[in-house]
């Protein structure tokens, strides 16, 4: 076992992973656990995210689950009620038909590649979420609950904050590590009563939870979310700071630390010291840093920039991802979730699918991929655009379709992935893969090994106890140059 600043990692040498589960806290040698494994790796090198293919993440979270029939997975020569009503239009990419609907994309194939072989077995929303968040199942069952405990697994941003923190020597950055957009996981839904799971730090502690920002609608008049909105309704302001204060005027505010505060009631007693320091130095950052002010302000960018993203909350949402990322964020969450009804949990009609969600996600992330790469950005930003599950094969008469998460697609860009390729095989109506399936486990060590993070890492738990940030799974490779 190798650690690096205290986290672990597996080696051919030193104790077994048996040996430190027994040994716990307790201390050998006189020494706690975390310096036992610290001096083991002092000579080993093994730093996070210094031979990383990739500098930063984009994960564009398509929460809800958009249909594999609907977008990279069509099947036209299927039965009628399998197909869906949507047309096929050729990519840059070799034998990739994808949807008519996602005419900005197919032109850029080129720069992305394809998996139609993700899958798994939580077919519900919140587990699901978790699972594709962290690369572990979630440990309360279908339909046991809905909303973020202490004891859930770590998102991989936050095991990357908790790294970033670790081996940068403390809270000397200008921006935290990572970052959820445009708003936490379930605010958005028809009564916000969900804080859903997998995008917080879980047992690391909440210390490690992302930079959330917070975008509210003001009123039933107000504009919808996906078209023409004014630079008032999208304003990025912290979580938790009053609608008085957009982003733009934090560095005004010295009082951004009182607000932090007020933010983290909800913290558990136990965790309570650690992570209100944390936060206390996040916010005191923010406002000493003229970097983090000018990161925040998305009216720097030009309009024509801001038009092309698409002027509609996921559009300057991903606008927003890559200011971050630029500024030395490394892990930004975009999240898709319930927009004014237009959901991607489209049990009832694919008339939402077509007029509302396709368009706004391929003109955002058609956009995205481009900017990144007109800015020489896309080499080192790997952005992953994925659901928690995809839709029933067989649609309802509405053109709705159910949950279905033995199969279901992601986009991969950037960061060393080969663009224009297809990886894996789906059957023929699009139920289960055929060939090269990729579990969320797999997922995440692809990520955590594209950036330069150990995908066999251990980090200690609460209690100090060495714990796998991934227990199973593989990275896939073949998808990288």
């Amino acid at each position: 076992m190798l650690t690096v600043n205290g986290f672990a990692k597996r080696s051919c040498a030193g104790p077994s992973r048996r040996d430190l589960l027994q040994i716990g806290g307790a201390g050998l040698l006189g020494l706690s656990l975390p310096r036992v494994l610290a001096a083991e790796s002092a000579a080993s090198g093994d730093t996070p995210f210094v031979h990383g293919k990739a500098k930063s993440v984009i994960f564009l979270f398509l929460f809800g689950g958009p249909s594999q029939l609907e977008t990279f997975d069509m099947k036209p020569g299927a039965p009628s009620e399998i197909r869906g009503p949507f047309g096929t239009i050729p990519s840059k990419t070799p034998d990739l038909m994808i949807s008519e609907h996602l005419g900005r994309l197919a032109k850029i194939s080129d720069k992305f590649a394809v998996v139609r072989s993700m899958t798994h077995d939580f077919n519900d929303h919140s587990g699901a979420g978790h699972y594709l968040q962290t690369g572990k199942r979630w440990h309360i069952p279908v339909g046991g609950g809905f909303s973020a405990t202490p004891k859930d697994w770590p998102s991989m941003g936050s095991v990357v904050e908790y790294l970033t923190q670790h081996s940068a020597g403390g809270m000397a950055r200008d921006l935290p590590a990572y970052a959820a957009l445009p708003n936490w996981l379930g605010r958005l839904q028809d009564k916000g009563q969900y804080r859903r799971p997998g995008q917080y730090g879980g047992w690391l502690g909440t210390g490690y939870n992302p930079l959330t920002t917070a975008i509210d609608k003001r009123d039933a008049t107000d504009n919808p979310y996906w078209r023409d909105c004014t630079d008032e309704e999208l304003t990025f302001q912290i979580d938790g700071l009053s609608p008085e204060m957009p982003v733009r005027r934090i560095q005004q505010r010295a009082s951004l630390r009182d607000q932090f505060e007020a933010v983290q009631r909800e913290i558990q007693a136990g965790d309570l010291a650690d992570a209100m320091d944390r936060h206390r130095q996040r916010a005191l950052a923010l406002v000493a840093s003229d970097k983090a002010g000018r990161a925040l302000d998305i009216r720097q960018e030009s309009d024509a920039l801001r038009d092309r993203y698409g002027r509609h909350l996921f559009g300057q949402s991903c606008l927003m991802a890559r200011r971050l990322v630029e500024a030395g964020t490394r892990f930004v969450t975009v999240h898709y979730d319930c927009v004014d009804g237009y959901s991607w949990d489209s049990h009832q009609t694919s008339q939402d699918v077509r007029d509302h969600l396709l368009p706004t996600f391929d003109q955002a992330c058609s956009a995205l991929l481009t900017d990144l790469d007109e800015r020489g950005l896309l080499s080192e930003t790997l952005v992953v655009a994925i659901g928690e599950m995809g839709r029933t094969p067989k649609a309802n008469g509405k053109w709705g379709r159910g949950h279905w998460s033995t199969c279901f697609p992601a986009l991969i860009a950037g960061g060393g992935v080969r663009g224009g390729i297809v990886y894996g095989k789906s059957d023929r109506i699009g139920a289960y893969p055929d060939e090269n399936p990729v579990t969320p486990e797999d997922l995440a060590k692809t990520i955590y090994w594209a950036l330069g993070v150990n995908p066999d890492l251990f980090l200690p738990d609460r209690q100090g106890r060495p714990t796998p940030i991934v227990e199973s799974g593989k990275p896939v490779t073949a998808l990288f140059g």
